[in-house]
């Protein structure tokens, strides 16, 4: 069980006073620096191989199949399992898919290799990190409050999140700075030495009890329907997941940044790390004064108008032909984004039982992922058809629409509060 901090030591950042939730962050943070290092160099690559936009949405669909087909077969999994255990052999497998990828991009098989193939066995790799993010993120944040007492279960959400925005923003732009100065071999080096540094750190978890016990004659399904159930049971966890899916499913413009770096804006990979990291820089700004000055009250609300804002800002980045406000609408859309991840994020952890975490967790991936991977199939797609700019722009006007159809028919989304 989580150690007991002293009330007096409780401040917002109390929960880095627990010694195994510092290993957890440490290799949270190298984790997701790792993913996202891959996810901008893999985005670069795959469009100056092609520079086809479909190609980019492509990638997105590779991932978010396995992930979604898994999902709740994961949560059962990670329910049943040693935790610890668990993302220490799915984050050792991602290592061994970023070697697979080092390999692909080494400068004789890309000089002396069709560039289809080298195209579709990135693809192949992707599918497999798919599979592996289906275990891992639900398997990671269902042990946080394992780790730290119930009191402080909000304040571990927040810092969690801010860890991993954090690591989003210098995953983002660390790629961008090292593809445009060093090779992919290089690259890939440095994302599989980061991720190896996470796995080390989290072998310096104690390792978790099982809490969920399945009766010995119920089966798989039965356990995955308890999950459900729960979800569509509990209509705020439910409202905060749908809003949050539909909104960045229409609104994932990120998906399209290769574009507007390469032929609108052209700035170069540098920039491109930047405009990728915009989001997540203004994420981690509001996160951070989230955790200062905790938000006390109508927080259903405050959802709703974030996801507002960040419809306006998605539209504004897709109109935008200016480097500076692309960047400054991408940076305000991460800030209203972040507040919705925290109001999401302590809402599920607060509201589900220890020994269903991974189960909800997982039904939570299935919504992230829909609207995060399928979302960049879905802008891939719309840009293929409607051009880069239009498609942009039509996934900002469909996130407002969205939060209108929420405002009517979601009264006790808008009402909630915790």
């Amino acid at each position: 069980m989580a150690e007991e901090v002293p009330q007096q030591k409780q401040t917002a950042f109390a929960t880095l006073s627990i010694p195994e939730f510092r290993f957890f962050i440490l290799g949270r943070f190298c984790f997701v620096m790792a993913v996202r290092m891959t996810a901008t160099v893999i985005g670069w690559m795959i469009y100056q191989l092609t520079k086809n936009p479909l190609a980019l949405g492509i990638v997105g669909l590779a991932e978010v199949i396995p992930a979604l087909s898994l999902a709740l077969y994961a949560g059962h999994v990670i329910d049943k399992s040693e935790r610890k255990g668990l993302v220490l052999r799915t984050m050792s497998l991602y290592i061994l898919c970023e070697l697979a990828l080092l390999l692909i991009s080494a400068p004789f098989l890309l000089q002396h290799t069709d560039s289809t193939l080298i195209e579709y066995a990135i693809y192949g790799v992707i599918f497999c990190t798919g599979i592996l993010r289906a275990f891992a993120g639900p398997g990671m944040s269902s042990m946080i409050g394992q780790i730290v007492p119930r009191h402080m279960l909000g304040k571990a959400v927040t810092m969690g999140q801010g860890t991993f925005l954090s690591a989003s923003v210098i995953g983002h732009a660390t790629s961008g700075f090292l593809i445009g100065h060093f090779s992919y071999t290089v690259v890939f080096t440095v994302i599989a030495s980061t991720m190896t540094l996470g796995t080390l750190a989290m072998t310096g978890l104690k390792k978790k009890p099982v809490l969920y016990k399945p009766e010995v004659d119920q089966r798989t399904w039965g356990s995955v329907k308890e999950g459900l159930r729960f979800v569509f049971r509990t209509k705020e966890v439910l409202g905060a997941m749908s809003l949050d899916m539909f909104a960045v499913l229409f609104g994932g413009a990120v998906a399209l940044i290769p574009i507007y770096a390469s032929d609108i804006l052209k700035i170069g990979p540098v920039g491109f790390g930047w405009l990728n990291a915009a989001s997540d820089l203004g994420a981690i700004a509001m996160i951070l004064a989230i955790t200062i000055f905790p938000l006390k009250g109508k927080q259903g609300l405050i959802l709703l108008f974030s996801v507002v804002g960040f419809g306006i800002c998605i539209i504004v980045f897709g109109l935008s032909k200016i480097f500076i406000l692309s960047f400054f609408a991408l940076l305000f859309s991460g800030m209203l984004d972040g507040i919705s991840v925290v109001i999401r994020g302590t809402i599920i952890q607060l509201k589900t039982p220890e020994e269903m975490k991974g189960r909800v967790l997982s039904v939570s991936s299935m919504f992230v992922n829909s609207s995060n991977e399928l979302g960049q199939f879905e802008s891939g797609l719309a840009a293929r058809l409607m051009g880069t700019v239009r498609a942009t722009v039509f996934g900002g006007i469909m996130t407002l629409l969205v939060v209108g159809i929420t405002w009517f028919k979601a009264p006790s989304l808008r009402k909630m509060e915790y």
